[in-house]
């Protein structure tokens, strides 16, 4: 998501700006979703029709792609890489551990709007493995120790 400006494009200006690219559609997804952190179900009409699409097409897409998102997304995004690397040195049971701590799955937001949680598959950080990002920090060689105290911190810093 991008940083809040004093004039936020609306989707309409987004849709307008976008619509005559080749293969449009997903552009303009990409825009509402950097412009808003999300796609909101509401939006789907108008992109349909500016693209002479179904809405049925438009919803296919945004739901095939994990990348995005048809509800806003916490606070706080932490994207835990489940590549073979990290796999190899515990992502697995550090899932297990993130996914009882903030009571959520992948693709989901904890109740309160404070993290969202999705998975990545390579951080580049693979010397670190495990390893996980929390908006443009990345973290290696992370445990559900180490994952406590940042999410505690990040909790204390709301």
């Amino acid at each position: 998501m991008t940083e809040p400006s004093a004039v936020q494009p609306s989707i309409s200006d987004i849709i307008a700006a976008l619509k005559d690219k080749p293969g449009a559609l997903l552009p303009i997804l990409h825009g509402i979703q950097d412009a808003l952190g999300y796609i909101p179900p509401s939006s789907i009409p108008e992109i349909a029709s500016s693209l002479n699409l179904s809405r049925a097409e438009v919803h296919g897409v945004i739901s095939f792609y994990h990348y995005f998102r048809e509800t806003p997304p916490g606070k706080n995004t932490i994207h835990l890489c489940l590549a073979e690397s990290c796999q190899a040195m515990g992502a697995k049971r550090l899932e297990q551990h993130v996914k009882g701590k903030l009571g959520i799955d992948f693709h989901e937001t904890t109740a309160d709007g404070a993290f969202s949680l999705e998975p990545v598959y390579c951080l580049g950080n693979c010397a670190c493995s495990p390893a996980m990002q929390v908006g443009h920090d990345i973290y290696g060689r992370v445990s559900p120790e180490s994952f406590d105290d940042v999410i505690n911190y990040l909790g204390e810093s709301a």
